[in-house]
């Protein structure tokens, strides 16, 4: 079981909406949109997902700058649809150009002219090149300080686990707002 909600910040405090991110939301930048159409002119939004006790993520959207991610559990986060959006090439340190085109390889090993070592040393470059692109790391990934000003320090941050959510509402002054979306 999912739960995500918007807690746009404004003069009077936060402010929480419940949404269904898979109805709304594709990809990371259609998350942006969807939390800058919930703030107060430029205010701070974050988006809090969690998926029962395997993983939660905090994205918070300042104005127009690039949003910052916290993600608690990389690999329990990629098995899920709302941890895909989360788990950009840039967040899990890879280089989207470093990802080999399918189309471009030749993985049946029959091309004319090679010997047999060099077909076996290109099958293991291309199991490492495509192996490469699908790993993703145990533990958290993303910026530990995305809170920091809010009053979560990464320390704290990182030692959330449970009731995750809840912890991060109340250290906002945020944890009433945020049960009447839940």
């Amino acid at each position: 079981m999912y739960f995500a909600a918007l807690l746009a910040r404004t003069e009077d405090g936060w402010e929480a909406s419940d949404t269904e991110l898979l109805d709304n939301v594709e990809t990371l930048s259609d998350l942006a949109d969807l939390a800058r159409e919930a703030a107060a002119e430029d205010d701070t939004v974050l988006v809090l997902i969690e998926q029962e006790d395997a993983w939660f993520g905090v994205v918070r959207i300042d104005g127009e700058e690039d949003p910052r991610i916290y993600v608690s559990d990389a690999a329990a986060a990629a098995r899920s649809s709302y941890g895909e959006i989360l788990l950009t090439d840039e967040l899990l340190g890879r280089d989207p150009a470093d990802d080999p085109d399918l189309d471009a390889l030749d993985l049946d090993g029959t091309e004319d002219g090679e010997d047999e070592d060099e077909e076996e040393d290109d099958d293991d470059v291309t199991a490492e090149a495509v192996g490469s692109g699908e790993a993703v790391p145990h533990g958290p990934v993303g910026d530990p300080q995305v809170l920091d000003d809010l009053g979560v320090s990464e320390k704290e941050l990182k030692a959330l686990s449970e009731d995750a959510l809840t912890e991060i509402a109340e250290a906002l002054g945020a944890s009433e707002v945020l049960e009447t979306v839940r």
